[in-house]
């Protein structure tokens, strides 16, 4: 089990978070510069100005408006269940590694789910599938969602999605259904990740407030996600912000509905930015809610017609629900003492061009777990610059 963030920990990032004007890709920069929050915030204004502009300095060196009592809120929350409840930072060795490889990477994630999902790794070892679509969609449309969320979930995959009404909330049904969570008897463990919601409000909340239900069951049986403070509302701009976790956390993205204008393109053009296979089940052409999907494969999105054909696309060997093998994931905290740097290390690997994730595997050997807590471990020592596409650069240094 990794250990949960402590008091001051916490109070660092969640300080780091609510700053009015730092963004992730702000934070960043400073945790490049400084090292960790309780770092950061005791630099000088000056100091901080070499990094972000003058108003993010002077926002940093007061504490935010609220802080307090945000601070006191999320700690008795993760009181309340500190084996179901998590804030993993970056470089947490919970934080899963997928989405280090994205622009953006959230700063903080809240976790609620069963107490193993937080172990070392765990995330890492999922092979996960979105399954994403429209709110409103056809009989037809749900039933698919469902089925494939069902079928993808016995084969032992994770079914993520973002918790909406409609095909999301099809699609983690099937997945807890094929669990055995609700119903007839199920094929898979029950320790098994069935699915995984990434929302766009603080976990304090549910919304759609439909989904009550639904989100108690995902709980136990799986995990909810989000980058947003507890207290957030649901804020129309979060939704398709929380779509890159949803495909940044999937090896590829299913389409099951959606029209021409709809979140679900979004998600899947983000899967593509972030190199993942997407998937569209074709409809009729009279229907609107089949455009969005005959778009997408137009644009060479694969055509599915059954859970098969996902499978044999993504996976050369079939999935497995056990992942206990699944070697833990260093802890990147550990690693800023000691980066390999030596003829054979990873910065020797990098070379001075940029690098893909799948190249710097290759030359090194190492497996993504422990290769993306190497390189987040020299990003934040300043060896290591993060480059649009998933490309990784030797920093050189003056």
């Amino acid at each position: 089990m990794t250990v949960a963030i402590d008091y001051e920990e916490l109070a660092g990032w969640l300080r780091l978070q609510l700053t009015d004007g730092i963004g992730n890709a702000s934070a960043r920069k400073l945790l490049t510069a400084f090292g960790l929050p309780e770092q950061l915030f005791k630099q000088r204004t000056s100091a901080l100005r070499e990094v972000v502009n003058a108003a993010q300095a002077q926002a940093l060196s007061q504490e935010p408006l609220g802080f307090a009592q945000a601070l006191n809120t999320t700690w008795a929350w993760l009181q309340t269940d500190p084996d179901g409840r998590r804030v993993l930072p970056l470089g947490d060795p919970a934080y899963p590694s997928s989405l280090l490889q994205m622009e953006d990477p959230p700063v903080l994630l809240y976790g609620v789910g069963r107490a193993g999902a937080w172990q070392a790794g765990h995330l890492d070892a999922l092979r996960c599938v979105a399954v994403v679509g429209s709110r409103n969609p056809t009989p037809q449309g749900a039933a698919n969602a469902h089925e494939f969320g069902q079928a993808l979930a016995l084969a032992g995959l994770t079914i993520v999605s973002g918790m909406a009404l409609g095909v999301d909330g099809a699609a983690h049904q099937g997945a807890l259904d094929a669990l055995g969570a609700i119903g007839t008897a199920g094929k898979l463990p029950q320790e098994h990740t069935a699915t995984i919601a990434v929302v766009g409000t603080g976990l304090d909340r549910v919304y759609p407030k439909q989904h009550l239900s639904l989100a108690k069951q995902i709980a136990v049986h799986g995990l909810i996600l989000s980058e947003y403070p507890l207290g957030t509302p649901p804020l129309a701009a979060h939704f398709p912000q929380r779509n890159r976790i949803i495909s940044g956390l999937s090896q590829g993205t299913l389409v099951v509905e959606a029209a021409l204008k709809s979140g679900s393109l979004i998600t899947a053009r983000l899967a593509l930015d972030q190199g993942r296979e997407v998937f569209a089940i074709p409809g009729s052409i009279h229907s609107t809610q089949s455009r969005g999907c005959h778009a997408l494969i137009k644009q060479g999105a694969k055509l599915v017609e059954s859970a098969q054909d996902v499978l044999e696309e993504l996976f050369a060997t079939p999935p497995r629900p056990d992942s206990a093998s699944k070697a833990h994931a260093a802890d990147p905290r550990c690693e800023l003492k000691d980066v390999p740097d030596g003829p054979h290390g990873l910065l020797e690997a990098l070379g001075f061009d940029p690098s893909s994730l799948d190249a710097l595997q290759a030359r090194t050997g190492l497996d993504t777990p422990r290769l993306q807590a190497e390189l987040m471990a020299l990003e934040l020592q300043g060896d290591v610059l993060r480059l649009p596409g998933g490309l990784f650069q030797r920093q050189v240094r003056s």
